[in-house]
């Protein structure tokens, strides 16, 4: 496979993104009406969350029919449409594919559960259960029936994990991938897709929630090698990125590797865990910058030396606004978000925007409890209590992490619920609407700046194709780094805070060209100042 390196995929939450019917639903028409809008933003692919039927107790990532469209986004005809509109404006559609789990609703569970053999293997069951506890909370096993026996479930209670063991269970989702590839989709992300290799023998193991029994095991890169032979490795063209749960970069580079056949490229999460304190996401801590300037090095130089491609990050469905993680968002909203934005977009790996980033969205400000749906949160707020946090102790700590900070539905105008919907929204809309939305943005400062760094990707094979290699290391407020291509460099300065820092330039920087940056006037000599969240790429020749 080879891929295009000067792709940009921009993810939707479809749910969230644009409602025509009125039911408060975001839905496919909505993205058919917005590829203008996407267009006109340049990115490539679009990367579609979830919207097959679902009973949602995990926002579509239950799924209990892999090959149809849930009613509430609308049917297939619509899809087929939006394959077919997309493709006029030159833009390709990335599914969602949940391959490690499928909701307990679908007709294999309920074949096994009522007593089918043949389906039973579908799914990994045990006499005994293990000490693993689930990523939702609690433990990892549930009662199959009454059976006596136990299922596994990594994640929710109604998302049973499948045995990818059984040959048949491969055979079926590879047919899953060929079904939506044969509707002209041309990219999938694979959710959670590092844990598919369960050991044959499963046991106990207290370290880390039972994490590193199921996680990046060595059958994981079998399974995958098999299903890109089976399904899109028969399409040089196609884009497929892995999410990858806890992993090493050891792992992503032979999932990632070319010549090895199995994914595009790797989603890592260690870079958004450094606000985590002693590692726990339901915790409330300031980032920590020399652990983020770190991991990004690690695993820019790493992945970079090994030959692998990362997919380049700080926002999606599950995590809450990157904005209000690193940025002093109410005095330097605009140069926190397009400082963010060159620090991946000029960077070695395809960037991912998700919607509402490109306009400086932020986390929705809500007053109380009664304003989140997700299942996570509502779970944590629970155990919090339960741990003898206060209720305004568990509250902040759910406002300022749960992934419904970024579900709230994208902010298109001043209207009410920002011009998402005519009905009630499934999910309140952010506080901020009326002054960051698409209408205000488009003539602001972030939008555009997007745009250009799409542009500059397209346009410079060193952003694209070079190497990356780690600049001013030991620095406490800059994340720095340097690409390297043939005859020419480029340095890349990110300041990640709100005062005035200097730095001396290296001599081949110091007569180069300003490529872009966040602020007006930049003057380059021995010396450079950076401003508060500024940003500033220097073009030289080796």
């Amino acid at each position: 496979m080879t891929i295009d390196k000067k792709k940009v995929v921009y993810q939707i939450y479809p749910k969230s993104y644009k409602d025509t019917t009125g039911n408060g639903v975001g839905d496919l028409r909505g993205i058919i009406d917005k590829l203008p809008y996407l267009q006109e933003l340049g990115i490539d692919m679009i990367w579609l969350n979830p919207f097959y039927p679902s009973p949602q107790r995990d926002n579509g990532y239950d799924v209990s029919d892999y090959t149809a469209v849930n009613p509430d986004f609308g049917t297939m005809a619509d899809f087929e449409d939006l394959v077919k509109a997309a493709k006029e404006h030159q833009i390709e559609l990335m599914l969602d594919m949940v391959l490690n789990h499928c909701s307990t609703d679908h007709e294999w569970f309920q074949k096994a559960l009522a007593g089918d053999p043949y389906y039973q293997d579908f799914f990994i069951l045990r006499d005994q259960p293990t000490d693993w506890v689930s990523k939702f909370g609690g433990n990892a096993w549930a009662p199959f029936g009454d059976t006596g026996k136990y299922y596994l479930h990594l994640f929710d209670v109604t998302q049973a994990d499948l045995n990818w063991r059984n040959p048949h269970v491969r055979e079926e989702l590879a047919k899953v991938v060929n079904f939506w590839r044969d509707k002209g989709v041309k990219g999938f992300r694979f959710d959670v897709i590092n844990l598919i290799g369960k050991d044959e023998e499963l046991v106990d193991c207290p370290v880390n929630d039972g994490k590193p029994a199921y996680t990046d095991r060595p059958i994981t890169h079998t399974y995958l090698h098999d299903l890109n032979q089976a399904s899109f490795g028969q399409d040089d063209s196609f884009m497929t990125v892995g999410e990858m749960s806890a992993t090493t970069i050891d792992n992503c580079l032979l999932y990632t590797a070319p010549e090895r056949e199995e994914l595009s490229m790797a989603f890592n999460f260690h870079h958004l865990k450094v606000d985590y304190e002693n590692g726990q996401k339901w915790t409330i801590m300031a980032f920590d910058f020399a652990a983020l300037r770190d991991l990004f090095h690690a695993w820019g130089e790493g992945m970079s030396q090994g030959n692998g491609w990362n997919a380049l990050f700080y926002n999606n469905h599950d995590q809450p606004r990157a904005l209000n993680r690193f940025v002093d968002v109410t005095h330097f909203r605009n140069e926190g978000a397009t400082m963010l934005a060159a620090s991946i977009h000029l960077s070695r790996g395809t960037p991912y925007i998700y919607m509402g980033e490109e306009i400086g969205m932020l986390d929705p400000d809500f007053d109380s409890m009664d304003n989140y749906v997700d299942v996570e949160s509502l779970n944590a707020y629970s155990s919090l209590l339960v741990s003898g946090k206060s209720a305004e102790e568990a509250f902040a700590i759910i406002k300022a992490k749960s992934r419904d900070n970024a579900r709230t539905p994208m902010q298109w105008d001043a209207s009410e619920h920002a011009g998402f919907t005519t009905g009630k929204p499934w999910l309140e809309v952010g506080k901020s609407y009326r002054d960051i939305n698409v209408e205000t943005e488009k003539e602001g400062r972030i939008f555009p700046f997007y745009q250009r760094l799409i542009a500059l990707r397209k346009e410079l094979p060193i952003i694209a194709e070079g190497d990356y290699r780690a600049a001013f290391k030991d620095s406490q407020a800059v994340y720095a780094f340097e690409r390297h291509l043939g005859d020419q460099c480029l340095l890349v300065l990110n300041h990640f805070y709100a005062d005035e820092v200097e730095l001396e330039l290296p001599p081949r920087y110091q007569h180069g060209q300003v490529l872009i940056s966040n602020y007006e006037k930049v003057s380059i000599c021995e010396k450079v100042i950076l401003k508060p969240y500024q940003t500033l790429a220097i073009l030289a020749d080796n």
